[in-house]
C-alpha cells in the first residue's frame, strides 16, 4: 500500500506541472470545458487524487481500513488556514491593514503606489511571525492583486513577484517559534523558544525578505500605478467590477474582527475553539453585512481541499522521506531539505526530522533553514502557498499559474534565502 501511495504521490506531483495544459485544454474543447477546468484547478488536485487513494486503499485492504486511515488524518491545518484566510480578509479586518500601511507609505521617501507594495512584499511577511503565516499570505495578496498581479504588468514580472511574495512568507515567519508551520513541528521538541528563532533564524530571513522585497519593487516601480479603487482591493478575480462601494466599517466592528482573529491565532491548535469562534465571526459578519464585502469562502475551501488532500498523501511518503533525511550530513541536508521541500509540504518534511533521534543540532538547523527558504519553489511547498494561488491566479494569463513560471519566479529569492541562512 504504500508504493501505491508513493505512485499516486507521484501522480499528484505530475498533475500539478500540468494545470496550466488543463486550462489550455479547456479552452480548446469547449465540450469537455467543465472537467478540464475542474482538472486545471490546482487546488483541486491533491484532493482528487486523495480521493483516488482512498478508493484504492479500500479496493486493496479493504473499505474499514482505508475510512480509518482517512479518520486518523490531522486536519486542524487545512481547517485553520480555511478560517484564517476567510477571516483575513473581510473587510473590516482590511480596512484597518490597507489604513495601516496607507499611514507608513506616508513616511517613506517614494510614491504611494511604490511604497504601499514594497510593504505589501516586505512588512506583511514579516507580520507573519505575529499573526500566522496564512493570515499574512493573504493579507499579502490581497494587497498587491490589484497593484502588481494585473494585465498591466508583464507575465515575467508577475511569476518574479509571486515567487518573492512566497519566499518572503515561508521565511518572514520565522522570527518567532509558533507561526511557521515547519517551525512549530520541531520548536516544541527541540526546546526552541521564539527567543532562539529571532536570534538564530529571525535576523538573517528578515534580512532575505528586505532584499528581495526592494530589488523586486525596484524592477517593477514603472508599472505600479499610483491609485486603486479601495473597493476593488480585496476582492481579487474576474469579478472585481461587479462589488459595489461599501461602507467604511466603524472602529468598533472592526476592533471585534481583530479580537476574534487573535483568538483564532491563539487557538489554531484548537479546532473546536477556533471554529466556535469563526461560527461567531460568521454571525457577526452577517448581521453587519452593510460593511462587508462578499467572503472569500469559495477560494478558502478550495485551499483547505488542497490542504487535506496532501495531508492524506502525505501520510503514507513517511517510509522513503525519514531514512533519506537522517542519513544526510548537515551541509547535504540542507540542500537537500530545499529540494525536497519542493516536491512535500515543508512542514511534513521538519516533522519527520523531529522524529530522528539525537539529531545534531547542526543538522536540526540544516533541516528547517532548507524546509523554509525552500517553500517558495512549488504551490505545495508551505501550506499558505495555495492561499496565495487561489487570490492571484486571476491576475495570471489564462487565469491559471504555471508551475515552471512559479519554480522560475522563485528561484532567485530562494537563493537569497539561502545565502541568508548559509553564509551569515
Amino acid at each position: 500500500m504504500e508504493l501505491i501511495a508513493s505512485l499516486i504521490f507521484a501522480l499528484a506531483l505530475i498533475h500539478t506541472l500540468m494545470v496550466k495544459r488543463f486550462e489550455h485544454w479547456s479552452h480548446r474543447f469547449p465540450s469537455h470545458a467543465g472537467v478540464l477546468h475542474l482538472l486545471g484547478e490546482v487546488e483541486v488536485v491533491f484532493g482528487f487524487w486523495a480521493l483516488i487513494l482512498v478508493a484504492t486503499m479500500a479496493w486493496v485492504v479493504g473499505p474499514p481500513e482505508a475510512l480509518e486511515y482517512l479518520e486518523t488524518r490531522q486536519y486542524t491545518e487545512p481547517m485553520f488556514v480555511f478560517v484564517i484566510m476567510v477571516m483575513a480578509a473581510s473587510r473590516p479586518i482590511f480596512q484597518m491593514v490597507n489604513g495601516a500601511l496607507n499611514n507608513l507609505a506616508h513616511w517613506l521617501p517614494v510614491r504611494s503606489s511604490v511604497a504601499i507594495t514594497w510593504l505589501g512584499f516586505v512588512a506583511l511577511p514579516l507580520l507573519g511571525s505575529a499573526i500566522t503565516e496564512p493570515a499574512a499570505m493573504t493579507l499579502a495578496a490581497l494587497v498587491l492583486a490589484p497593484r502588481v498581479f494585473q494585465a498591466r504588468m508583464p507575465e515575467p514580472l508577475k511569476y518574479l513577484a509571486l515567487g518573492v511574495l512566497l519566499v518572503n512568507v515561508s521565511i518572514g515567519g520565522t522570527l518567532t517559534s509558533f507561526a511557521a508551520p515547519p517551525v512549530l513541528m520541531v520548536a516544541a521538541t527541540w526546546q526552541w523558544s521564539s527567543g532562539f528563532m529571532l536570534a538564530t533564524f529571525g535576523w538573517k530571513a528578515a534580512l532575505a525578505v528586505l532584499v528581495n522585497g526592494t530589488v523586486l519593487v525596484a524592477l517593477m516601480r514603472a508599472h505600479l500605478q499610483d491609485e486603486v479603487a479601495d473597493s476593488n482591493v480585496n476582492r481579487p478575480g474576474p469579478d472585481q467590477e461587479a462589488v459595489q462601494q461599501k461602507a467604511a466599517a466603524p472602529w468598533v466592528l472592526s476592533l471585534v474582527h481583530a479580537l476574534l482573529l487573535a483568538g483564532v491565532v491563539v487557538l489554531a491548535h484548537h479546532p473546536v475553539a477556533f471554529m466556535g469562534l469563526f461560527l461567531l465571526f460568521l454571525g457577526i459578519a452577517h448581521a453587519y453585512e452593510r460593511y462587508q464585502s462578499p467572503l472569500i469562502l469559495k477560494e478558502a475551501l478550495l485551499v483547505a481541499f488542497f490542504l487535506a488532500g496532501l495531508v492524506v498523501l502525505g501520510g503514507l511518503q513517511q517510509w522513503w522521506l525519514e531514512p533519506l533525511v537522517s542519513d544526510m550530513s548537515a551541509n547535504a541536508l540542507f540542500w537537500g531539505a530545499m529540494g525536497l521541500t519542493a516536491i512535500t509540504d515543508n512542514a511534513a518534511l521538519t516533522y519527520l526530522g523531529s522524529l530522528i533521534p539525537n539529531l545534531p543540532a547542526a543538522s536540526q538547523y540544516s533541516l528547517v533553514a532548507g524546509a523554509v527558504a525552500g517553500g517558495g519553489l512549488t504551490v505545495i511547498a508551505n501550506a499558505p502557498n495555495p492561499a496565495a494561488v487561489a487570490l492571484l491566479r486571476h491576475g495570471f494569463k489564462e487565469s491559471s499559474i504555471g508551475p515552471a513560471g512559479l519554480f522560475a519566479g522563485a528561484l532567485l529569492p530562494t537563493l537569497v534565502a539561502a545565502a541568508a541562512f548559509g553564509l551569515l
